[in-house]
């Protein structure tokens, strides 16, 4: 049996990714959590990648694009969930400050060993 922890978000220290995003991030051995802080206007670029995502957005709005053509979109406020399947190219821009939570599984191995440069360049 894996070994419990008990976390508290008010005690993990927040990762600023760039100038517009910050994070905290949990991770298990098949999924990752992470609250996230994204400024208003800044917009996630269009990526896909293995994980299935759930994104819930706790305050401001998110204004998705989905697919290569960008041609489904949805705007997300504050309850809002959307389930991406994986490998769904997907982008996201913020409309007013947002805070977040996602959920990936299996875990976002390019977020734990920082080489998610779609979101640091």
């Amino acid at each position: 049996m894996a070994k419990l922890e008990r976390l508290n978000w008010d005690a993990i220290e927040w990762e600023q990714v760039n100038p517009h995003m910050k994070r905290k991030i949990i991770t298990g051995d098949n999924m990752t959590v992470a609250q996230i802080f994204l400024a208003d206007g800044f917009t996630v670029p269009l990526h896909a990648h293995i994980n299935e995502q759930i994104t819930q957005v706790v305050s401001g709005k998110m204004r998705f694009v989905f697919g290569e053509n960008r041609d489904e979109e949805m705007i997300l406020g504050p309850g809002d969930v959307v389930v991406i399947p994986a490998n769904l190219p997907h982008e996201a821009t913020m409309i007013g400050d947002v805070l977040e939570f996602d959920s990936w599984a299996p875990r976002r191995e390019d977020w734990l060993n920082k080489t998610d440069d779609y979101l640091r360049g």
